[in-house]
């Protein structure tokens, strides 16, 4: 059996020809139209048109606060043209099959807890650091999407900030995204903020600079601090991070130190085990096949 599996992102809709094994047959990625609704809708008709004759159903990853059970789309992030949208239904339209629709972090997380790094957990968290933070929470082996499908939307969290004039700016977004990390060492280093990329923070890192490793460091104490509280509030087995950053090996490191020191200042805190989630690039894709083949009852042992 095989399955068309959507990832749609801001910048790009990769896609993939997958089986029940989660095995990759093909894959591609084409830019997301950033216009309308009726422009993405033709993008993923196309897609759709070059496999519609030996796939059984398509399975889509989607930012935004969604009714997965329905397929409705509250909200689609940054692609606004997609908010209050019910987005299954139009997208069957165009693609008579069956379709699934899930948020891209959850999708993630459903990834993790099928064959990734979380598949020995009962209760586990997901989260995913990019330009927000996202993820997703499970719970007894299971998806927990929450009375209002915001369950995992951990960048919404609230924290202290100087900005009073930004709403926003107190967000676990804005201050733990990859963006606020960029926008500190390039503060530092006296650089344009378009010549600081997450590549170009990793190499001063790895080259020993103080200034920036010590940003670093603050970073990652702000996550760990926010680690610890969700923590206590759920108290899973294991949080898997993932996202671009979770990639390099000094990010690790340095919020596991954290980690540890907010154990060793406070003892009778539950210290949370953390590692990297498994599939990176892939998560999504693979997560969302996973949402579909549950939806529809198909067998799921790899």
């Amino acid at each position: 059996m095989n399955f068309l599996i959507l990832d749609v992102g801001g910048q790009s809709i990769k896609y993939a020809l997958m089986n029940e094994r989660a095995e990759f047959i093909e894959k591609g990625k084409i830019p997301t139209p950033t216009d309308t609704i009726e422009n993405f809708v033709d993008v993923v008709g196309n897609i759709f048109d070059e496999y519609k004759n030996i796939i059984q159903g398509i399975g889509v990853s989607m930012p935004g606060r969604i009714n997965s059970d329905r397929g409705y789309l509250y909200t689609g992030g940054a692609l606004k043209y997609n908010d209050n949208t019910e987005m299954k239904d139009i997208l069957e339209k165009r693609c008579p099959l069956p379709i699934t629709i899930e948020n891209d972090g959850k999708c993630a997380a459903l990834a993790e807890a099928w064959i990734g790094n979380l598949r020995d957990c009962d209760d586990a968290m997901v989260i995913v650091i990019g330009t927000g933070i996202g993820g997703g929470v499970i719970k007894n082996k299971e998806l927990h999407k929450g009375k209002h499908f915001i369950a995992g939307e951990f960048g919404f969290i609230n924290m202290p900030s100087d900005n009073s004039g930004d709403k926003s700016a107190g967000m676990l977004s804005s201050q733990c995204g990859t963006p606020y990390l960029c926008k500190s060492v390039a503060s530092a280093k006296n650089l344009p903020i378009e010549k600081v990329d997450g590549y170009k923070v990793f190499e001063y890192a790895k080259n020993g600079d103080t200034e920036v490793l010590n940003i670093l460091d603050d970073y990652c104490h702000k996550m760990a601090l926010q680690i610890y509280n969700l923590q206590h509030i759920y108290d899973p087995e294991k949080f898997a991070i993932g996202g671009g950053i979770s990639k390099q090996d000094i990010f690790i490191e340095y919020l596991q130190n954290n980690i540890e020191k907010c154990a060793s200042e406070i003892p009778y805190l539950i210290k949370p085990k953390i590692l990297r989630c498994k599939f990176f690039n892939d998560s999504n894709l693979i997560g969302s096949l996973y949402n579909y083949l549950t939806k529809f009852h198909y067998p799921t042992i790899i």
